[in-house]
């Protein structure tokens, strides 16, 4: 009997002029990508749920749709899909946004596609983050958020605890990210066949490759990993942690392994090799000069990091994945 320990709930928000076809779409891929699944016996990964979300005439967020009514709700991801007409006002954001950061805060992973990127940004969250829209609405995003850094080139962002996708159609793109995490690459790659998706293409780049365990509950904890997002995890140490959670060392050291898997040195290595891989990439930037911009003086002691975390030298890495050489 399915339970809610192994559904992971996806909300897609229908906010006025959303692209229904883009709303639809994703939870079509979703339930393709359930089936998918299901044909792997001894595969332990959870069913997707979709639910929609939309205000009603008292101006709350309600569910409209489930495909698993009767489950608590408990969103791990929610997504503002693309619009078809001009972005929504900052003004008729604001209910939309305030329901969307308390989600936030209980550990939901926000995504946006394409326009959807004016109601994501009307939380606030954007501030100090690189995050992406359509290139046509990337400078009227720019100045209605000059807090977040508009990066109107890159296909799709993925900031741990944020999503951004660019392209109207970049709904594809994102539901393909969303089942990487969930499901797994081989899945996923499964699903991009299926749907005659080139998967390379539409993984160009990605913010961070680091997925960090969002959906735990511990909310002190949480607020931490978010402060490590924004922050890129630069000039940290177990006492800065353990001082912005308000915690004893001991205390926090022990609640942040529970909560995240990771100790919190591990974490922040990961966070801060997820941007260097990008870097890596995307950037003709020597190995010192990433390692630096990263945070890490001593270029070895980043070698060594980067070898221990991807299983690869940093020169290594940028010979197999390097667009930027490949396009040179």
């Amino acid at each position: 009997m399915q339970s809610a320990d192994n559904i992971a709930e996806i909300g897609i928000l229908i906010y006025p002029a959303a692209l229904l076809s883009a709303v639809y779409g994703l939870t079509d891929l979703f339930m393709v990508a359930n089936q998918l699944a299901s044909r792997h016996e001894g595969l332990k990964r959870p069913l997707m749920r979709i639910s929609h979300w939309q205000e009603n005439e008292s101006g709350q967020i309600i569910r409209v749709h489930d495909t698993h009514e009767g489950l608590p709700n408990k969103p791990m991801f929610v997504i503002a899909p693309p619009s078809f007409t001009e972005p929504i006002s900052a003004e008729r954001a604001k209910p939309f946004a305030a329901w969307l950061r308390d989600l936030h805060t209980k550990g939901a992973t926000l995504c946006s596609v394409c326009a959807g990127s004016f109601v994501l940004g009307a939380t606030g969250l954007l501030e100090g983050r690189a995050s992406t829209t359509h290139w046509s609405y990337a400078e009227s995003m720019a100045k209605r958020h000059p807090e977040s850094r508009i990066e109107g080139d890159k296909l799709i962002i993925d900031d741990g605890d944020i999503i951004t996708a660019g392209g109207f159609m970049a709904w594809t793109d994102l539901g393909l990210r969303i089942v990487h995490r969930l499901l797994g690459p081989t899945l996923m790659m499964e699903l991009a066949r299926f749907m005659l998706v080139d998967p390379p293409g539409r993984e160009q780049r990605y913010y961070s490759s680091f997925a960090p365990r969002l959906h735990h509950g511990d909310e002190t904890i949480l607020k931490v990993q978010h402060w490590l997002q924004k922050t890129g995890a630069r000039d940290v140490s177990l006492a800065l942690m353990a001082k912005q959670a308000g915690m004893e060392e001991r205390t926090f050291l022990r609640r942040f392994t529970k909560a995240t898997g990771l100790k919190p040195i591990e974490y922040c290595q990961h966070l801060r090799v997820g941007k260097a891989r990008e870097m890596l990439e995307f950037t003709h930037q020597n190995i010192e000069q990433i390692a630096y911009a990263v945070g890490y003086e001593d270029t070895g002691a980043f070698r060594k990091v980067f070898h221990k975390v991807v299983g690869l030298t940093p020169g290594d890495y940028r010979s197999r994945f390097s667009l930027a050489q490949s396009a040179a």
